[in-house]
Order: structure tokens, then C-alpha cells, then sequence
């Protein structure tokens, strides 16, 4: 496979972001633990172990990964009971299997791939079986695709993950969104999520012990830190307006952040980055940004296997979901879930999980292309 045949409109923009992902990191190292030892250069070799995920995932063409799906969903699964059961807790949470010498791997950034794979391959599966199915046929199938989801939701739930849920379920939402199934479905659904979500919400603000004696004091917390973001209260939102507002239309400079904020070379790297190239800096950024975003969309609205849109969609909806609730969270304008920037926060298990998703992405691009070529 020569580099002639990849999607440079992919992989441009994939560059670029990884620049500005490695160069903000080392800007944040100033209020970085040394514990934690240089995250830029670390960033940099995830990146580089990420390419090499791609060149494989090129060679073993995506056909690989459907044929495998179901061992990758019970494997991911399993991964995640494995952290309930023999995980040590880091901040109160068991997300992460520690590996000595290498650091840490958070399998729910994997589940996310997994959970697209098979989701995929059920609503292909249904879709070649069932032409015209019946609002029986639909029902069914929908409580089956439900169970698929709801088994690592509630494992990531547990460790607790509440951000790795929401992005499950919007990977869920957009995938069944374009499967054909009728749309009474989606009403249903948000209708009695909306009730749902009432009453909770309406215990937790109007009795709040009824609330802990119901759901619990973890849950409680998890909702309290959520809805903190009304007041704008906060070190890590106060301190990061105060960065964003004070950076200018060119910013502070490289490496110049001006106040210190909790978690800056993850969750508020968003932050960390206007503070150094202000205005001008953000423009680029998400003048990238949605240019990768638009070219997702381009080939996923091109004449491709069923399998290959399914995938697509859920890339896209969890893409834009996370880009938008990390900057969002970053300014005020949302909740602080702890979802990071993709390509842009440091991770290892994320930036890989993504790096897999750029394989497929190329390696959809490439067959549409000799579909073309030789047709």
C-alpha cells in the first residue's frame, strides 16, 4: 500500500492536530506533576505506536475487524469486569489497568470501537435478513442492539465513567438513526428518556435525601460535580475563563500559560491552548477541526457498503459530540464530564482509539477509491 493511495484530506488535518496536540502539552508540563514525567514526549510516541496501528490496520483491511467483532465486544466486556474486580482505584475510579513500565490503558476508549464493530454488523445483519421488517421485527431487534449497549454502560457506569456511557449511547442513537428502522422509534425513545430524566432531575434538586436514598452518595456526587458548571464556580472553569479571557486575539505566547488549572494537558486542554495563541489560534484550530470533520462526513455520504455508513456514523457522532462538549465544558457553556479533546488531550488508550478509527477511516476511503478505479 503506497502513501499515493491514502486520503490526504484525512491525514493532513490529522497531522496539523497532532503538532498542536504535542506542542500544548509541553506548554501544560508547567503545571504538570514530574510524577507524571514529560506527557509531550509521551504524547509523541503514542502517536508514533498510533501510525503504526494504522499501516497494520491498512493491511489487514477492515474486513479483519468485522470478522472478528463479536470476539472484540466479549473481549472489551471482559476487559471492563476485569477493572471492578482487580483494578487499583485512581481518584476513586477503577478506569484504568496500570502496566508497569508502559503506564496505563483505559479499555472503555476501546469499548467505544468494539461497541461501533458490533453495532455495525447487527444492523447489517438485520438489515440483509429483513427487507420490509414489521414493527415486531423492529422492536426485537431494537431490544437486542439495547442489551448489546447496555452491558459495558453499566460496567463503565459502575467504575463510574459517566462520560464513556453518554459517548456509548450517542454512538448508539446515531448508528440506529440510519439504519432505516422507522422513525416512531426515536420519539419513543427520547420521549420516555425525557420523563425519565425529569424525575430523576426533580428529585435531585427538590429532595435531595430522597435522592441518596434512592440512587446513592456516588451518584449524588457525580450529579453535584455535573451541574456545578451553572454557578461558574469551580477552580478548573474559573481558571480556565480567566486563561481564555486574558489570552487576546494572539495569546500569551508558547508556553506562557498564565494561571494554573487542574487536569490541563487533558480534560481543559482546550484551555491551555487559547491561552497561548489566543483568538487567532482557536480559529486554526477549529478551522481543522471541522474541515476533518466535514471530510467524515463527505465519504460517509458516498456510495459505500452498509457496513462501512454504519461505522461512519457513529466515527461522526462520537467525534462531534466530544469536540463540541470538551470545548463547550471549557468555556462555560456545558457540563464538566471529563471528556477529552480527541487527538488534541493526552492519552495513551485515547489517542490509540482513535488511531484505529483513522484506519478504518482510510481504509474505507481506499476501497471507495478502487471501487472507482476500476470500475
Amino acid at each position: 500500500m503506497t502513501i499515493k493511495k491514502l486520503n490526504k484530506k484525512i491525514l493532513i488535518p490529522i497531522c496539523i492536530m497532532a503538532v498542536i496536540s504535542i506542542v500544548t502539552i509541553y506548554s501544560a508540563l508547567t503545571y504538570t506533576s514530574s510524577e507524571l514525567g514529560n506527557l509531550a514526549l509521551k504524547q509523541g510516541l503514542w502517536y508514533l505506536i498510533g501510525v503504526c496501528l494504522v499501516v497494520f490496520l491498512i493491511h489487514m483491511k477492515n474486513e479483519y475487524l468485522y470478522r472478528h467483532t463479536v470476539f472484540l465486544y466479549i473481549f472489551g466486556n471482559i476487559l471492563l469486569l476485569g477493572l471492578l474486580l482487580f483494578a487499583e482505584p485512581v481518584n476513586n475510579s477503577k478506569c484504568w489497568f496500570t502496566i508497569p513500565g508502559i503506564g496505563s490503558i483505559q479499555p472503555s476508549e476501546f469499548m467505544k470501537i468494539f461497541l461501533m464493530l458490533m453495532l455495525a454488523t447487527m444492523i447489517h445483519n438485520f438489515r440483509s435478513d429483513y427487507k420490509n421488517p414489521s414493527i415486531k421485527q423492529e422492536f426485537i431487534f431494537i431490544l437486542k442492539t439495547l442489551g448489546i449497549v447496555l452491558i459495558p454502560s453499566i460496567l463503565t457506569f459502575l467504575q463510574p465513567d459517566t462520560g464513556a456511557v453518554i459517548i456509548y449511547l450517542i454512538i448508539y442513537f446515531c448508528m440506529m438513526f440510519i439504519s432505516g428502522i422507522r422513525l416512531r422509534w426515536f420519539l419513543i425513545a427520547f420521549s420516555i428518556a425525557f420523563v425519565f430524566a425529569g424525575v430523576v432531575f426533580g428529585i435531585y434538586f427538590f429532595k435531595q435525601d430522597l435522592f441518596i436514598d434512592l440512587f446513592g452518595t456516588d451518584l449524588f456526587y457525580r450529579f453535584d460535580r455535573i451541574f456545578s458548571w451553572r454557578d461558574g464556580t469551580g477552580l478548573q472553569l474559573e481558571n480556565a475563563l480567566a486563561a481564555i479571557g486574558s489570552a487576546g486575539f494572539f495569546g500569551h505566547g508558547f508556553n506562557q500559560t498564565p494561571i494554573y488549572f487542574p487536569e490541563s494537558s487533558t480534560d481543559f486542554i482546550f484551555a491551555v491552548y487559547a491561552s497561548n495563541f489566543g483568538l487567532l489560534g482557536v480559529i486554526l484550530l477549529l478551522g481543522v477541526i471541522i474541515y476533518f470533520d466535514i471530510q467524515i462526513i463527505m465519504l460517509a455520504k458516498r456510495k459505500l457498503v452498509d457496513t462501512d455508513k454504519y461505522i461512519l456514523a457513529g466515527i461522526v457522532g462520537m467525534l462531534l459530540f466530544q469536540q463540541i462538549q470538551n470545548i463547550g465544558m471549557t468555556v462555560g457553556l456545558f457540563p464538566i464530564t471529563g471528556i477529552t479533546l480527541p487527538f488534541i488531550s493526552y492519552g495513551g488508550s485515547s489517542l490509540l482509539s482513535y488511531m484505529v478509527i483513522i484506519g478504518i477511516i482510510l481504509n474505507i476511503s481506499m476501497e471507495k477509491a478502487r471501487h472507482y478505479k476500476y470500475k
